[in-house]
């Protein structure tokens, strides 16, 4: 048997890169300024959480290997990783120590289907004709709904071909992602924190 640990989380402003700061502004429009505070601090929350669940863990490391939520199988994953962690990213920084203790980093997204998703990211961000608006919103949500299931399928394609008889896959995924039915079956899928619940309007993609 091999098994897949799922955690889900919440992107924070640091996982946003280059979109983080059009990104804030529009949650403080649309939630308030309070609003955005208590979402950033949930989401602080939820690190702090898995943070201590994990630690608790006694995994033989070097039999673990780390899939995450954005992350492309391009070669360059540990840069990337380390990258976002110098930013601040919790998430990163818990990959990187779990890395330090032994488990191995895994490309688990198409590059593809992630550059996609930006271009739908940044379109859903632009500025739009009130006229227009719902009808172009109404579209990108489809094309979103798409994306997101053509993901879910290149990851758990990657986390089948890739963990090994014996082994524990930890994979970090945000809260609309489901990758039950779609690992092969002799994966165990389990979820330590619990199922992957909604949590309110942002950070969950």
């Amino acid at each position: 048997m091999r098994t897949l640990l799922h955690i889900p989380i919440i992107h924070t402003q640091a996982d946003m890169g280059a979109l983080k700061e059009r990104v804030r502004l529009l949650r403080i429009e649309k939630l308030g300024k309070e609003g955005w505070e208590r979402n950033v601090k949930s989401a602080d929350q939820m690190w702090e959480v898995i943070r201590q669940v994990i630690e608790k863990w006694e995994l033989p490391y070097e039999q673990v290997r780390l899939y995450q939520d954005g992350l492309p199988n391009c070669g360059r994953e540990v840069e990337i990783v380390t990258q976002l962690a110098q930013a601040g990213s919790p998430n990163h920084t818990l990959l990187v120590e779990l890395i330090q203790k032994g488990a191995t980093l895994m490309g688990t997204e198409s590059p593809d289907l992630l550059l996609q998703e930006y271009q739908l990211i940044q379109q859903t961000l632009a500025p739009r004709d009130g006229g227009r608006a719902s009808g172009v919103e109404g579209g990108l949500a489809r094309l979103g709904r798409s994306l997101l299931e053509k993901r879910d399928r290149y990851i758990a394609a990657r986390v089948s071909e890739t963990l090994g008889r014996g082994e524990t896959g930890i994979i970090f995924l945000g809260l609309l992602h489901s990758l039950e039915r779609l690992v092969a079956p002799d994966i165990r899928l389990q979820y330590p924190l619990g199922r992957p619940a909604p949590f309110g309007k942002a950070g969950a993609s």
